[in-house]
């Protein structure tokens, strides 16, 4: 069976590398490679390794006594990944050197904000940060209960819980998975245009986001605690009120500041969509090409951020060192 395993593994770690392969050959070349060869090579080139002793797969799962060659293996896919990233996203590094020219009319117009506009710009930018607050207040609730479900060290004890947990974390998953722009795409549909329509979005975002960091922070703390108040026979809850909250209210707090932050850049991107706050500023301003009242809002929304991070770093700071 760990034969197999070892196959199965290196067998898609080759079949990933001579795709790529396949793929740029294709590209560059117009030269189809047979798909017959494509799956059928990283069968031999598996196999060899494997035998060898020098599979890359061997080194994943741990074992001992595994020879230099895996590395070669893991150089040459790391290797053709970035040719791949190269060529997809079409690098054009000429482009970026001589073509500066096309973006002198934008550098002017940030470098040289309309001081007029900064009241109303103001405003935008309160209402960003109290939606950022609002979403992230909101979903602390939600995402410390769902935390204690989400965590595998608390839940991988009985049948249900396993359940429970798979589907806390897969659900999770899918709503952190969709950026907040797509959420608040969705919200504006659904409540209108606004700060409410952006605030949901965040929300949604956050919590999912929060049960991610919270359940992790669970699922590292002392076991000596939780073992010595379930000796007593304490209940779920009880082990969870005495055992497990005290030594994660802390960590909570620094990444729910943390997240805080997140969210006052992330408002700036709902606001594109109609999400409300200085980001649908920013979308109209840039519509009319009015280069200075783009430029005031970034250097705006800029001084904010670096003000947050400031901030919640110093708190993160004294909150796990205490």
């Amino acid at each position: 069976m760990k034969y197999v395993k070892y196959l199965l593994i290196e067998y898609t770690i080759w079949l990933y590398m001579l795709a790529c392969v396949a793929w740029l050959m294709l590209r560059a070349f117009e030269q189809a490679v047979p798909a017959e060869a494509v799956l059928i090579a990283p069968a031999f080139l598996a196999g060899i390794t494997i035998a060898l002793k020098g599979s890359l797969a061997a080194k994943i799962l741990g074992t001992d006594g595994v020879k230099s060659l895996w590395k070669y293996t893991a150089g040459l896919a790391i290797l053709l990944s970035v040719v791949m990233a190269w060529v997809i996203v079409e690098v054009r590094p000429l482009a970026f050197l001589t073509q500066g020219q096309n973006t002198a009319s934008i550098l002017a117009g940030i470098f040289n904000p309309n001081p007029e506009e900064l009241v109303p710009m103001l405003a935008a930018l309160v209402e960003t940060i109290y939606l950022a607050l609002l979403a992230t207040v909101l979903a602390i609730p939600f995402a410390f209960v769902l935390s204690f479900f989400a965590a595998k060290n608390l839940m991988y004890g009985s049948i249900p819980g396993r359940i429970l947990y798979i589907f806390i974390r897969t659900l999770s998953t899918i709503f952190r998975s969709i950026e907040a722009i797509v959420w608040a795409i969705i919200f504006c549909v659904w409540v209108g245009i606004g700060p409410f329509a952006g605030m949901l979005a965040l929300w949604i975002h956050s919590i999912a986001s929060l049960v991610k960091l919270y359940s992790e922070q669970i699922e590292n703390i002392d076991p000596g605690p939780v073992e010595a108040i379930k000796a007593t026979g304490a209940s779920t809850l009880q082990v969870w009120r005495y055992a497990v909250a005290p030594q994660i209210l802390a960590p909570y707090l620094a990444f729910t500041i943390y997240r805080w932050d997140i969210n006052v850049r992330m408002a700036t991107i709902v606001g594109f969509v109609g999400g409300g706050g200085i980001g649908l500023a920013l979308y109209q301003q840039q519509a009319m090409l009015a280069w200075r009242n783009v430029g005031l809002i970034m250097w705006l929304i800029a001084l904010v951020v670096w003000v947050m991070d400031m901030f919640s770093g110093y708190i993160r700071e004294k909150l796990v060192s205490n």
